[in-house]
């Protein structure tokens, strides 16, 4: 008779060793946060996955040059997401005792979403007028799982993103920059790309980008990227895939897990003359994703869809 091998015991935290590890990393718990050490720095592709804002959250983080939004934390001093801060710090707080974190910022681990709630976890706590440069490297124990952005904000909440065409936000209105901090703010100041967020049915995360030659559009979409790609390949095959005679697609990059989509655009036309082609492009985008499932690619539109993936970079 075989001799059966003891289970392994469960921690004190009730997580099996042979179970996913909850931090997001897809490695058993065994291999990352349960093992001796801490955690294992694993890359987790798609950190913001199971948040109402994750696309906004990887545009704010990628390409959005200066804008801030409310993060909606669910408990704690109200904190201020924005794409960049003073010196690209991680987080800081204003001698207004306003609380920012920063999205653009360096990282030290394979998931930003965990730096983040890092960084989210020592503003609560800051002194006015204190800084952190950069989210510092894992210092859990072992056997513990460090907080995720997903554990500290309502995962359901929306980012309500207001753009702004400086970094003038940087400094309470009473306040003169001084030193470093007005020497990173002109260069930020100069390094701006006019950007304007579409507002239209049916259109979120698009962002319009005057580039200087020519203007693009960059669509964060949150669909499994093959589905996507299909998506986008049947448009294409039917000469669909442009937002009107003065557009063309340009290909798409990924960022963070997810598919974004691009498109050059005629400059000399106003950011918000392209939100109704974006709503239509949106609509017949809809369409394409609904009918995969009835209709699988023909020839003609795998071909298409051949093209594109030729066309696709990796940001992160």
């Amino acid at each position: 008779m075989a001799k059966r091998t003891a289970a392994a015991p469960k921690p004190e935290g009730g997580i099996s060793p042979r179970q996913p590890c909850p931090c997001g990393s897809g490695k058993r718990y065994k291999a990352c946060h349960g093992r001796a050490g801490g955690a294992a720095d694993v890359i987790v592709t798609r950190p913001f996955e199971g948040l109402a804002a994750e696309c906004e959250l990887v545009a704010l983080r990628e390409f959005v040059p200066s804008a801030t939004a409310r993060l909606p934390v669910r408990e704690g001093r109200e904190i201020t997401l924005a794409t960049v801060l003073p010196m690209a710090s991680a987080a800081l707080l204003r001698s207004d005792d306003q609380a920012f974190v920063g999205l653009q910022v360096q990282t030290r681990s394979g998931d930003v979403s965990r730096d983040l709630a890092r960084a989210v976890e020592w503003v609560r706590t800051a002194e006015p007028g204190h800084t952190l440069p950069v989210v510092g490297p894992e210092t859990a124990e072992a056997g513990t799982v460090p907080a995720r952005l997903q554990d500290l904000l309502d995962p359901d909440a929306e980012l309500d993103v207001e753009l702004h065409s400086d970094f003038s936000w940087w400094i309470p209105g009473d306040t003169e920059p001084t030193g470093e901090v007005a020497l990173s703010l002109e260069r930020a100041n100069a390094a701006i790309m006019p950007t304007e967020r579409l507002n239209a049915e049916g259109v979120k995360s698009a962002y319009w980008v005057d580039a200087g030659e020519k203007a693009h559009l960059r669509w964060v979409r949150p669909e499994p990227e093959e589905r996507l790609l299909a998506a986008l390949a049947r448009l294409s095959a039917r000469g669909e895939l442009a937002l009107g005679e003065d557009s063309r697609y340009a290909g798409s990059f990924r960022a963070h897990g997810l598919l974004v989509p691009v498109w050059d655009l005629d400059r000399e036309k106003h950011a918000r003359e392209w939100e109704q082609p974006a709503a239509e492009l949106g609509a017949r985008l809809a369409e394409a994703l609904e009918s995969l499932d009835a209709e699988p690619l023909d020839a003609a539109e795998r071909r298409s869809r051949d093209g594109l993936r030729g066309r696709q970079i990796t940001v992160r």
